[in-house]
């Protein structure tokens, strides 16, 4: 499942992409006729995924990586499928040493912010059994 429709910036440290899927009718995170603001989070995961993957240009297959927390989540609408025009998805890395990584993220769109957080992420974990 990928949501983001491009990578707009990105930088060591940031990334910025945009998405129109929240208005999708056949998005895979809708529940109940609608989009919760809170699976913007999944959002910023991809997000952050592709800030990985283009930080490591160049080098062996990405890195695998799996989000181990969500901190200092604050949702400031209900639903994001009502949203006009497109969301802006940014993630700023606030630090990471070998395999964690911590960043801080933003959901936004209409002008105004929809949703932030913090979160935390493994990188190199072995797979479950049987993945």
């Amino acid at each position: 499942m990928c949501l983001l429709d491009s990578v707009i910036d990105w930088d060591a440290d940031f990334i910025r992409c945009v998405a129109t899927s929240h208005h999708s009718a056949d998005n895979p995170l809708r529940a109940h006729g609608r989009l919760a603001a809170v699976c913007g989070v999944e959002y910023a995961a991809q997000a952050m995924a592709a800030h990985g993957a283009a930080s490591q240009q160049g080098t062996q297959r990405p890195r695998m990586g799996y989000l181990a927390s969500v901190r200092k989540l604050v949702l400031d609408v209900d639903r994001l499928d009502d949203i006009d025009g497109s969301l802006t998805i940014e993630a700023h890395r606030i630090s990471g040493e070998g395999a964690n990584v911590l960043y801080a993220f933003e959901v936004s769109g209409s002008g105004k912010r929809l949703l932030c957080g913090r979160a935390a992420v493994i990188l190199d974990v072995a797979p479950p059994p049987g993945a």
